[in-house]
């Protein structure tokens, strides 16, 4: 089924195929069909269009093809080699479509056919690739990118998820409020790089956020919002008094979302939440966060822009929600030698504990309750640091990742696969036990060497694949996207007599 987020596109590939004009033309549009009936079957119609039109070698068909796929409403493009393919024509026809756009070729079928049936895609991905390259043109080309129709339509299907992010990049805006907070410069990356990506930026102050939280006063659909709060808390609303005030907030942010999309389709928030905004507003916004996120618009504190930019991605490729983590302290050793060791097959310096004030969804947390904000409260009055979401996170599969700028406006990314485990944390906030297989060298030769801030996003389960493949169409050159590397594979800095 294609994608119903709410605040992300679907996807609707149009698949293409090309045909060199020294080649049968039915090759390439029978292989067509038998990779469209393979998705079908597998995987649904929705997410793919098939076009009539069969390229030859002419900037003309490929003019009338790209007219077709845009008037079906294909906001993505899989170029499909059923033969040899012409390398002028269907790399222009992926630069002037200028969306996300993947490219694979058919496999021979059988030995009883290599004369007349022989296509040469093999050959043709090679040409292709040349002329891309020439061209300057980015695309998503599978790690083995020749297949079977039911190999084909497994690469599409990896597809999506990337064209997906790819889409609502382009469409994207990140707004935020206020400067990032004293001492926490790690939060402070230039947004030059967010342009380059289509992503647009709308910095504001968060003096205009309490100018617009004062006008909702009185807002008629504050009762309404409570009482989706009340249900959502359940037997964990233990500050009841404080929702009027979070339900006015959450109001203010949806109201301020909808009025500056301005060209924009889809947003992501980077909110403040201290030092000077408790003792104002009266309260944390931490569970306002974590409802939002929950809507698929994904909000970072400590207006973490890039924070925002990769919870968004996440939700974009997951297809559902996402969390802000702090990469936060290590599981104590008692606690693994307890509840981890000949438990779980990781070192004690394969976890750590992923925590967060109180931003993560009710829905992604074993059992929640509304509290206040501990650290806030150690230096401040307790009733102005309610509004925080407690509750260890749920037990499972995750990715962390994160997409950053650097101080000279280069792009940096990791990705690690890993779960939460099903560890009581003894602690407090939205936090969990962590598992990711080498996280001690990760964590020094990578998260530490290239200088990555403390908060990664948290994807709900396995996502590693797309988010790297996302990454490399990015830009990103490949030693700057980061993952955790097996034991007996070195990092560059990593001492080879450790």
């Amino acid at each position: 089924m294609a994608s119903k987020l709410f605040n992300a596109p679907n996807v609707k590939i149009g698949i293409v195929a090309v045909s060199r004009d020294c080649f049968p033309e039915s090759l390439s549009v029978d292989r067509r069909k038998a990779l469209v009936k393979a998705y079908t079957e597998k995987y649904g119609s929705d997410e793919i269009y098939e076009c009539p039109i069969c390229i030859v070698e002419s900037e003309i068909h490929m003019r009338k093809a790209l007219a077709d796929i845009r008037e079906n409403g294909c906001n993505a493009l899989c170029v499909y080699l059923g033969n040899f393919g012409p390398e002028i024509a269907e790399t222009m026809l992926a630069k002037e479509f200028g969306g996300p756009v993947m490219f694979c070729a058919a496999a021979e079928e059988s030995q009883n056919n290599l004369v007349g049936g022989r296509g040469d895609a093999y050959c043709g991905m090679l040409n292709c690739s040349y002329n891309l390259k020439l061209r300057g043109i980015k695309a998503y080309i599978p790690e083995y990118p020749v297949g079977t129709a039911d190999a084909c339509a497994d690469m599409i299907k990896d597809f999506v998820p990337v064209a997906r992010a790819l889409d609502a990049l382009s469409k994207l805006k990140i707004i935020s409020f206020g400067p990032r907070p004293l001492n926490f410069m790690a939060c402070n990356a230039p947004i030059g790089p967010l342009f380059n990506l289509g992503v647009e930026i709308e910095e504001n102050s968060e003096l205009d956020l309490f100018e617009a939280y004062n006008k909702h006063a009185g807002d008629s659909r504050i009762p309404a919002k409570v009482k989706e709060m009340e249900a959502e808390l359940g037997g964990g609303n233990n500050k009841p008094t404080i929702l009027p005030k979070l339900a006015q907030y959450e109001l203010t942010l949806l109201d301020w979302i909808e009025a500056h999309k301005g060209s924009r389709e889809y947003v992501a928030v980077a909110g403040k939440c201290w030092p000077a905004f408790q003792t104002q507003f009266g309260f944390v916004p931490c569970y306002v966060n974590s409802r939002l996120t929950g809507m698929g618009i994904p909000v970072s504190c400590e207006v973490d822009i890039y924070g925002a930019l990769s919870e968004y991605i996440g939700y974009c490729i997951s297809e559902d929600t996402v969390t802000l983590l702090d990469i936060n302290n290590s599981v104590p050793a008692d606690m693994y030698e307890e509840s981890i060791k000949g438990v779980f097959n990781y070192k004690h310096t394969d976890t750590f504990m992923g925590f967060h004030c109180g931003n993560t969804c009710s829905s992604k947390l074993s059992a929640c309750s509304m509290k206040n904000q501990m650290i806030m409260a150690r230096s401040l009055p307790e009733e102005v640091t309610n509004g925080t979401l407690e509750g260890d996170i749920v037990p499972g599969d995750i990715t962390f990742f994160r997409l950053q700028s650097t101080s000279d406006a280069k792009l940096r990314a990791y990705v690690a696969q890993g779960e939460v485990l099903p560890v009581a944390t003894r602690s407090f906030g939205s936090i969990g036990v962590f598992a990711i297989s080498e996280m001690g060298r990760f964590y020094r030769y990578y998260l530490i060497q290239k200088n990555f801030p403390h908060h990664g996003a948290v994807a709900f389960g396995h996502y590693g694949k797309a988010m790297y493949n996302l990454f490399t169409y990015l830009g990103i050159p490949s030693e700057d996207i980061g993952y955790n590397h097996p034991a007996g594979e070195r990092y560059p800095e990593e001492n080879p007599f450790n």
